[in-house]
């Protein structure tokens, strides 16, 4: 190997080296999701559920343990639900369509579990998804993150996949699923603190969780 080629190899290793130092993620980042952004949250479910997913854990208190697989039990459903079509879209899901259900093997003690993960249940296909826009006057299609069909009660919280638990909830403006994942994690903080019953979570998040999260933040939600 002459000289010359010796030195181009060293200097490609060095720039490899260079370009992996300026790639280091930022200081307290817990993950890198799929489309290149960064989380810090430090809450393992639900973590860059909006951003693809969750590509690398970068700690490794962060990175979950291997899926394990919980009972749900039955679907509860928080109020009748008394229509399937013509449902009004809104911040708030239309109650007629959308009353909120709950999961009766998810007590307190299985989402507050430090084994609990909401990917080991959640379960919505494709064909469920499309039924909730038909049902709200939407054509059934991907709208990418303009819209979410988002559980009412978050399935940290012990919520249903079922569809009388889904609506289609906006990615913009003063109401948008974004701030009602900040409640969201909250409101699990809260029932696993024991300053809040799980049952008045599910049912304050269901009734008007716009009005919740102004009691629980003192300030309007932001989009």
């Amino acid at each position: 190997m002459t000289r010359h080629l010796a030195g181009l190899i060293v200097l490609v290793v060095a720039g490899v080296v260079a370009s992996t130092a300026a790639a280091a993620p930022p200081q307290g980042a817990t993950a890198r999701c799929s489309d290149g952004t960064y989380s810090y949250s430090t809450h393992r479910s639900g973590t860059c559920s909006h951003h693809g997913g969750v590509a690398v854990w970068l700690t490794a208190a962060a990175a979950p343990p291997p899926r394990v697989g919980f009972a749900v039990g039955r679907t509860v459903l928080l109020r009748p639900r008394s229509r399937t079509l013509h449902c009004v879209r809104g911040v708030r899901p239309d109650r007629r369509c959308s009353p909120g259900a709950i999961s009766a093997g998810l007590t307190r003690n299985v989402i507050c579990s430090p084994r609990f993960r909401t990917s080991a249940i959640r379960n919505v296909p494709e064909s469920v998804k499309f039924a909730v826009e038909r049902a709200y006057g939407m054509p059934p299609r991907h709208y990418g993150h303009s819209i979410e069909i988002d559980h009412i009660v978050s399935l940290e919280l012990g919520g249903s996949n079922d569809i009388a638990n889904l609506y289609p909830e906006p990615g913009t403006g003063t109401a948008s699923y974004h701030a009602k994942d900040q409640l969201e994690n909250r409101l699990h903080d809260m029932v696993c603190n024991g300053e809040m019953t799980l049952r008045a979570a599910q049912r304050g998040i269901a009734g008007d969780w716009v009005a919740l999260y102004r009691r629980v933040f003192a300030a309007p939600p932001i989009g």
